[in-house]
């Protein structure tokens, strides 16, 4: 089971920069749907590659599904030679994304944002629009499922003159 809050205090203590994108931004925007890991976009710069090797280096991240005895190091280099990764840790399940479909990289992303707060801390989050947007680009029936309940959300913030 996912420790949603440990995850997010954790990066965020680490000055990890990252954009919340996924099923928790869906929570984040009001959707009832559960997700069972949590969904970043990360900053690919060098200083936080290595803000996100220190954060999450305590709960041994490991390739969601891999064999136990394939070779994995997390460090910088690892993370600068990949770009996206889906990991199990000890605190849960993590998927790093250097990109997503339909809406590209951290640099593309920060001006799509909202900020809130989570479990205590300061977040970024894709904007409802936006994650509508890549949610349909991703194509997968799971993303287009979510997008007709994030779409009501939507209208019904229009409707009621909220921000989006």
């Amino acid at each position: 089971m996912t420790d949603f809050r440990h995850i997010i205090e954790s990066l965020s203590a680490g000055g990890v920069e990252f954009i919340l994108v996924g099923g928790l931004a869906s929570t984040a925007h009001g959707s009832a749907r559960l997700t069972q890991d949590v969904d970043v976009v990360y900053a690919r710069t060098p200083a936080n590659l290595k803000r996100l090797v220190d954060a999450l280096a305590p709960f041994r991240p490991y390739l969601r599904g891999a064999p136990r005895d394939l070779p994995f190091v997390w460090d910088e280099q690892t993370l600068q030679r990949g770009l996206n990764f889906t990991l199990t840790t000890t605190i849960g399940d993590l998927d790093l994304l250097g990109e997503i479909a339909g809406g590209g990289g951290y640099r593309d992303l920060i001006a799509h944002i909202v900020e809130l707060e989570m479990f205590g801390r300061r977040c970024l989050c894709l904007d409802l629009p936006t994650l509508i947007h890549v949610k349909r680009a991703a194509g997968r029936p799971k993303d287009l499922e979510a997008v007709a309940e994030l779409e009501a959300i939507l209208e019904e913030r229009d409707e009621s003159g909220r921000d989006r």
